[in-house]
This record gives structure tokens, sequence and C-alpha cells, in this order.
């Protein structure tokens, strides 16, 4: 045993052990030393996407599992703990365009670098059960359960609204339009309509949100944080309301009324239809081109819009426009004639493609309103407010305290009831009725993009869009082409397009398109239980590690760890794959995540200065140095080369393109893996922001360094001293009071892992070096085997956080040998009978101030106590000059805390 603390030796050796005894394999009948089956548990960290290099928050969502991992086993449970890759999506092609060399050797690189640096970690993963999505054997099933959803009528073509790049050739993200522009060629974008494929998720949309918003539901989420349940439900965006026409008798170019003559919109505010003044259509509805026909004006004004952003996000903050038409429709109660204007806020995805205006109850139509001089008629009345056209008030469209006013028969009714009146006058006119909509969207999958995986599905002249049989899965993306920025390679790869049609045999070629990415997310979870399975996209294994249940009753994945930004649509989508795939008999769950915890991001300082040329230039942490105002708050900052000064931008989230990142590598080679995973854990509470400390990463590892000197300091003593059972031993004073410490501190560490606080468990460890530190051993073998138990408490608490230094100690001391590899060494138990105090110590007043402690038998009563008080007061020289020689009037005692004696 070194004498030295020397972290890259010992991680290497550690490290070497556990791969040659595979100690990470995961089997589903694992049993304990009796031959009884363990009982199962699946904690799985949100798989990375191999951009080239672990960041910091990535340590941190491993370690929190790993922990997790690691001590669950020491209690005799089969934990599962598996890893894979999120590999396809735009940013492979991104970097293929800059090196001129194919996504999947690009992939392929930074997946085995970052393998690497997780294994230098020293994570507990079965990587046996390795996957990576970009492999055939993993998109097969994407494209198998693709194809089951289209004969199930869950997936269907039709058309969709997309930002079209037309210099490039390309659909784009929105996050690849830039101020209406393509990121790389600069064209301005144009929105266009072109087939695709869509999942019916609003078929799921009640399922989904009850789970998330009804405690009464069977599968409701209640290991979930509630932050994340309210954001799923919001995001679901259930709206009770009524869809209703507005009759018109416009006809198109073919002499046929439009939509049948009846324009039709959907409101949660019925109540307010009475002060509907306009209606708004979508830049694509049928009124607005019939309009842009003869109308340069509304032509232009749709080309304009053609050119903004596709999202409900990016419509809700850009400002907003509209152009009136010249057309008109009819108010279906008053009958009276209503204006129609198409506006850039209106979706024709959303809904119907129109919305009706009502300018006094809705603040958007306010605006637009005020903006384009359209009337402003109050039908809405709140007592005790005043109603002004100049400026918008909260409570106009607070449907809480709405009573309708100048609205005829629906004059002082209350909303609810309002809307209950106009469904009914609609209903009798047969012109609408009451209706639940959805925020939600059916899930659109098709993405004009190389890296990703190949809809299964083949044109041909004459049958169609054809599906690619069974037997001929999976359709195989080629990985040696290479992006250029003029569109999908696969559109000019010969040998991938060109194929005979399954159904006549004629010459036909491949659909192109590529599944979007969450598709590769929504399931993978699963393949890691059945990772090798070639006859069946999920099988036994499933069933094992999902489908059984818990002692508490419940099914699904037992924890889940991730991001809080992946809390809306990856989960959502894992949600509803997961109820597809039970639907299709695949798996008996309903929920895939029993619990989840969703980890705070790590932050660290950012530091810039504007250059010369008007661009913004970072600095790295280690090359400034802090300027404090007189209260020592920082004010600004300084360059360590000249003393220039750069702007100091606070805390933020660490990023590579701030130059505030640390790389997990560095710290490794260093430190060590044991104080990246001790520092990550300490800092803050798992759910918490982390606040990058360089002086808190070097106290974790003192600390470290501490509890291996404490070893090597006693390592004879250590070696030689057994604990045995000390509840019965001959202790002295010193010895038993040390180890009801031990078992205090032990006690709470072990609440702390149930509720997964690691940072409490670690500053439990602290507390017990340093109580260990503290005791003078003697000699005597009580002594010594108390602290030979205590130190081997630690070793065990500490292991989970720190697995290196914790098996290297275990081993050299010889505890391996006489208690088994740590790997599966029992998690200690609390000894109940250590807690138990021979004697308690008082505090002691007097006249309700502190002068002194009584120590008495901790078997001792009321009146045994204030015998012992009144004895030390008599034998007290020092106490006796606070009583003033006066006999004590009375004496209040406060069992097991204190005795306050009254002069």
């Amino acid at each position: 045993m070194n004498d030295k603390y020397a972290p890259n030796e010992v991680e290497a050796a550690a490290q070497a052990h556990w791969n040659a005894a595979d100690a990470y394999r995961v089997t589903e009948d694992a049993r304990d030393s009796h031959g009884q089956l363990r009982p199962k548990f699946y904690a799985c960290s949100m798989l990375p996407y191999p951009s080239g290099k672990l960041h910091m928050g990535h340590v941190r969502n491993y370690t929190i599992n790993d922990m997790l991992t690691r001590q669950l086993r020491m209690k005799g449970m089969n934990v599962l703990m598996p890893m894979g890759w999120d590999a396809f999506g735009l940013p492979a092609e991104n970097a293929a365009m800059k090196g001129k060399t194919p996504p999947a050797a690009w992939t392929y690189s930074n997946i085995a670098y970052m393998k690497g640096q997780m294994q230098a970690m020293g994570l507990a993963i079965d990587w046996s059960r390795e996957i990576a999505t970009c492999q055939p054997s993993y998109y097969r099933w994407n494209q198998w359960l693709f194809l089951k959803m289209l004969e199930k009528g869950i997936a269907v073509r039709r058309t969709q609204v997309v930002n079209w790049d037309p210099v490039d050739q390309t659909v784009l993200a929105n996050e690849q339009v830039i101020d209406g522009k393509g990121w790389r060629s600069g064209a301005v974008v144009e929105k266009r309509e072109i087939p695709g494929y869509y999942l019916n998720i609003v078929g799921y949309a009640e399922e989904l949100l009850s789970a998330v918003a009804n405690p009464e539901d069977p599968n409701y989420l209640s290991g979930w944080p509630e932050r994340v349940r309210l954001m799923q439900e919001n995001w679901i965006g259930k709206s009770e309301g009524v869809r209703f026409a507005f009759p018109h008798q416009i006809k198109g170019a073919d002499g046929q009324l439009i939509q049948d003559g009846k324009l039709y919109v959907f409101t949660t505010r019925a109540d307010t239809i009475m002060g509907v003044t306009f209606c708004a259509v979508a830049p694509e509805h049928p009124l607005a081109a019939l309009a842009a026909a003869s109308q340069p004006e509304v032509a232009a004004f749709i080309a304009e819009c053609a050119q903004g952003g596709t999202t409900e996000a990016e419509l809700a903050t850009q400002e907003k426009k509209g152009v009136k038409t010249g057309l008109s429709v009819t108010h279906p109660l008053t009958g009276a004639a209503v204006d129609v204007w198409v506006g850039n806020y209106v979706l024709m995805s959303y809904g119907d493609g129109a919305v009706m205006g009502v300018p006094a109850h809705d603040e958007r139509d306010f605006a637009f309103a005020k903006k384009y001089g359209i009337a402003i008629q109050q039908v809405v009345s709140a007592e005790g407010e005043a109603f002004s056209t100049d400026a918008w008030a909260d409570w106009y469209g607070d449907k809480q305290r709405a009573v309708c006013v100048n609205s005829g028969v629906l004059d002082g009714l209350a909303h609810k009831a309002a809307v209950t009146k106009v469904a009914e006058l609609l209903a009798a006119k047969g012109l609408g009725e009451k209706k639940t909509t959805w925020r939600l969207r059916d899930w659109g999958i098709s993405r004009q993009r190389y890296w990703g995986t190949p809809i299964p599905i083949i044109h041909c002249e004459s049958c169609g869009a054809v599906p690619v049989p069974e037997k001929d899965l999976p359709v195989v993306l080629p990985e040696d082409l290479i992006p250029d920025g003029s569109g999908n390679p696969l559109n000019k790869c010969e040998a991938f397009l060109n194929v005979a049609c399954p159904c006549c045999g004629k010459p036909a070629r491949r659909e192109t398109d590529t599944m979007d990415t969450f598709i590769d997310s929504s399931w993978y979870f699963m393949r890691y239980c059945d990772p090798t399975n070639t006859e069946a996209m999920v099988g036994a294994g499933t069933e094992y590690w999902m489908g059984s249940a818990d002692a508490a009753g419940h099914r699904g994945m037992d924890q889940y760890i991730g991001g809080i930004e992946h809390a809306i649509l990856h989960l959502l989508y894992a949600r509803f794959w997961t109820k597809v795939m039970r639907d299709l008999g695949l798996v008996s769950i309903s929920e895939p995540f029993t619990k989840l915890l969703t980890q705070g991001m790590v932050l660290n300082h950012i530091y810039s200065r504007k250059t010369a040329q008007g661009g913004i230039e970072y600095f790295w942490p280690h090359e400034v140095e802090h300027v404090h105002d007189e209260g020592g708050k920082i004010i600004g900052a300084k360059l360590k080369t000249d003393g220039s000064a750069v702007d100091y931008q606070g805390i933020g989230t660490m990023s590579k393109s701030k130059n505030n990142g640390v790389d997990p590598q560095d710290l490794i080679n260093t430190y060590g893996a044991d104080t990246a995973r001790l520092f990550v854990m300490f800092a803050s509470p798992p759910e918490q922001t982390l606040e990058w400390n360089d002086s808190g990463v070097e106290g974790a590892h003192r600390f470290l360094k501490r509890v291996w000197n404490f070893a090597a300091q006693r390592r004879e003593a250590l070696q030689a001293a057994t604990a045995g059972d000390l509840s019965q031993a001959p202790l002295s004073k010193e010895a038993k009071a040390l180890r009801r410490e031990v078992h205090l501190v032990l006690k709470q560490v072990s609440h702390d892992y149930e509720r997964m606080q690691y940072n409490t468990v670690v500053s439990g460890c602290m507390k017990l070096l340093n109580a260990l530190e503290e005791f003078k051993a003697s000699a005597d073998a009580g002594d010594q085997a108390v602290v030979c138990e205590g130190f081997s408490i630690l070793l065990r608490a500490l292991y989970p956080a720190c697995p290196h230094i914790g098996h290297a100690l275990w081993s050299e001391l010889g505890f391996a040998a006489r208690q088994g590899d740590l790997l599966d060494t029992a998690w200690p138990a609390v000894d109940e009978t250590a807690l138990v105090q021979d004697e308690l110590e008082l505090v002691l007043q007097i006249n309700g101030k502190l002068r002194g402690a009584l120590t008495v038998p901790a078997s001792a009563d009321k009146a045994a106590i204030e015998a012992a008080a009144q004895a030390l007061l008599a034998s007290s020289a020092d106490l006796q000059k606070f009583t003033e020689g006066k006999a004590p009037k009375k004496i209040v005692v406060v069992p097991g805390r204190l005795v306050n004696v009254v002069v």
C-alpha cells in the first residue's frame, strides 16, 4: 500500500479488477448467497449524443446513476445501469460538411472516445447492452414499428408546412433559420407545403394528460417532479370550448362555395361571441388564397408571411401583422357582416386555420385592433372595474369574473352558463357544438435529412407509396455519403434510390426522408433490456426489467435520470411510444418511467468583451481574476496577462462557445475520477444547479487524501483488527461515544441514500472521518475494533461516490478477505444498541442563562436529575457565584435537553 494517495494508479488497478471480473454484467436470473432471486431495479440515465467529449453535465448525471446503482447492489438488489448513444442527427451532418468526412465515421470515432471517458469514470455500466441508434440492428425496429403504425392508421401521410432553403434545396429545422434566412446559404427562407408522415399522438392525448394531471389515475406519475408534470400538462394543453362556423357566400374560381360556405373557428371564450369584430385566417387558408388572386397587397403579405417561422413559439413572439381581404362572413347569431383579415399569427395547422377576433377581451386581438383601427366592443364586465378602449387591462380577459353585457340573451350570464347557452344557440342553427381541442399536435416525423433512420417506403408510379415488406428490413442507410449542403445526399445515391416495387416489380424509388431523431430516443431504454434479440423488438428482458412490479406495485423503469431540458418532448414521445407498443401487444406497461429525477445544470463564470469588429470574445476562467467592491462582491474582471478589463457576465450554463466549460478528462488526469465524482455530488443537491468552484474540487481531493492517509497511518492496526459484534463488547466511555456517533451518521446517510440526497451523503462521510480522526485510540482491543468498524462503515458509505479509492482501501486493509469484494458487500446495518447512551449531558441554566452542563445517567428520572443538579450547585464554587448563595426556588427539567435552576 502506498503511503501517499496516487489516484491514477488506484483507479487503473480498480478498473482492471472490475474488467477482469466482468463485474457489471447483469442477468435476469441473479441470485443471492441463499439462492434466492434478487429483486430487480432498473436505473437509467438519458443517453448522450456523441458530440465528441463528455461535459460536466454528463459527469453529474452518470455519477448520480452510479451512486444509486452501487448502493442498491450492496443492499442485495439486481441493478441494471446501461448506456448507449443517441447517434443520429443534424450535428453529425454539420461536422461532415465541415470536415468532409462521412457522418458515420465522425459518429463512431466520437463514441469510442466518449466511451473511454465513461470507463475512466469507473461507472458501473453493463457494456454488454450498449446500443447506438445509428446501427441497423437498432433502427430496423424503428422501421418495423412504423410499418405497424401505418397498418393501424396511427401513422399517416399528409402535407406539412416547412422551412425551405431555395439555394441549398433543403428543409431547415427552425433553429437553422436565423433572421428569416438559411444558416448556411443566407437565402431568404420560404414556407412550403410538402408531404410527410405524421403519428397520431393526439389520439392518445387524454391518456397522456390524465397520468400527469389526475392523481386518481392508476398510472399517475407521482414519482415525477411536480414542475415536470405541469410542463407536460401545459404542452398537451386540453381546451374545452365551442367550435362553430361563420357562414358565407364566398365562391372560388370553380363557382363552388369555399369550404361549403362555412368558416370554422374554435374558442374557449364563446361567452364573448357578441364582441366579434373581425376574423383572421392563416396565410395558407383558402380565403386568403382567393383574396390574393385579385389583390396584390394581400399576395405580397402572404409572400412575406412565407418567410417567417413555422412554430407556435415563434408566432407568439413576433410582431402581429395583418391585411384586410375585402371579404366578409356572417356572424352566426347576429347576422352582422364580419370582415376577414389575413393574420401572420394564425397557423393553418392549428385547428381550422382561423380565429375569431374579440379585441375587447383578448390581448392579442386588442393590439391588432388598435394597430388597424378595428372596432372594440365590450361584451364582458367585472364588478367594480371600468372598461376603456385606450389601454388593455388584465381583467378584460378574466373569465372567472366575466359577466356578459351588451350581448342580448346572454346578458347577466357568467362564463360557464354563457358558453353553454351559446353552444345551444349555435347547435340549433346547425353551426356549432361544444368541443375539446388540444394544444398538442400530431407528431410529424419526416425529416429531409440524410443522417437518420430511413423511412421504409417505396414510391411506385403505378402503386403509389408502398411499405417495404417486413422481410426486407432494415432499409440500411449508406454510411459513406458526405453531405455538401446542396440537399439530402440520398437523392443522388442511385444505389440507395433504385429498387423494384414490392407490389408490381416495376422500377421504383425509395423514400429519402428520414425519421425525426426523437424516434430513436423514444424506446432505447427498452432495447437495453433485450439488446441482442434479433427476432423481436422487445422480449422477456423488457418484461423483467420494465414489466414486473416492485415491492410497491409500480411497473416500468424504476428510476430515470436526465436534464430538465428534456422534460417535454422526449418524455412525451417516450410515453406515447410506450402506449403504442402496449396497444400492439409488445409490452404490458402504460407508462415507461416510474420515478424521474431531473438533475440541475452545471454553471460557471462567464467573461467576455467586445472586439474591434463588433463581435464578442470569451475568456476562460483561468485566464482572468476578479475585481471586487468594498463588500467583496464581484464587479468585474481583468486578464492575468496584461491586466486589461473584461466584462463579467455572472454565472451561466457551461458552454464550449462561451469558454466556461471544464473538460472532465483534464479533471480526471489532474485529480482522478473519484475527486470529480465527489465534487459534483457534494457541491449541490442533485435537482439543483451546481456552481463550479475550483477550490471546491481541490477540497474534495484533500478529503480523499485524508481518507487515504488515515488508512496508511493505521494500516497494521486496521489489518489486524476485526470489528465483530460490538453490541455487547466491554468498551471505554470514549469508544462508546465514537461508536454512537458513527451509527448516528450511518443512520442519516442511509436515509439520504434512499431519498437520493447525495450531497448530504458526502457530508456524512466527512463527519465520519472527522470523528475517526479525533478519536484517540489506545492499544486496547475494544478501541481498535471500534475504529476498524467505523472505518469499514466509512468506506462502504463513501464507495458509491468514490468506488476506486473504496475498492483499493477495502482490499489493502483486509476487509475484502474477511467480508468479500466491496462490490457485493452488504450495506452496513445501524446497530440500535450503539445509539443507546449510558449517560446524558444536559444543558445547565441558572435563571434561564447558560452556566454549564450536567451529566446524569440515561435512565435518571426527574427527581434524580433535580437531585444531581442540587448536588452540583452545592459542590461548585463557579456555579455558586451565579446563585449568590440562594437556595433554588424550583428546578425545571426538560427531558433529554436541559435543566433550569430558578433562584
